[in-house]
């Protein structure tokens, strides 16, 4: 059985994301990601496990415990989870939380101005 820091590697490779993608994806640091994946390094939360699964779309379970297929059944995590529409970052956060707090009646209006500016 590989190790946690062997799996997660292993899951960012075959994702084919670097190691600094995988930071800017978790809002971390490198280094944290360099950490995760050195044998004896740290160990990476669950919620930080969780969002490896899903930027690498491997199993969590196996991932967090080393049991299980890495890689789910084809469309299975179709119906589950929709990565891009969790805010990847804390500007992404900010904008996803003040649309949280508009009227449904200004909502629109919000969405016109953003997809305006993003040209």
């Amino acid at each position: 059985m590989f190790s946690i820091s062997t799996r997660i590697r292993r899951a960012r490779t075959q994702a084919g994301l670097t190691q600094t993608e995988v930071a800017r994806r978790l809002a971390v640091q490198r280094s944290a990601v360099t950490q995760w994946e050195r044998e004896g390094g740290t160990t990476p939360s669950v919620g930080h496990l969780a969002q490896i699964a899903c930027e690498t779309r491997v199993c969590f379970e196996w991932l967090a415990t080393g049991r299980g297929p890495s890689n789910p059944d084809a469309g299975a995590f179709d119906a589950a989870v929709v990565v891009d529409d969790f805010a990847r970052d804390e500007l992404e956060s900010r904008i996803l939380q003040g649309l949280r707090r508009v009227s449904d009646r200004r909502r629109e209006a919000v969405v016109r101005v953003v997809e305006m500016l993003s040209g």
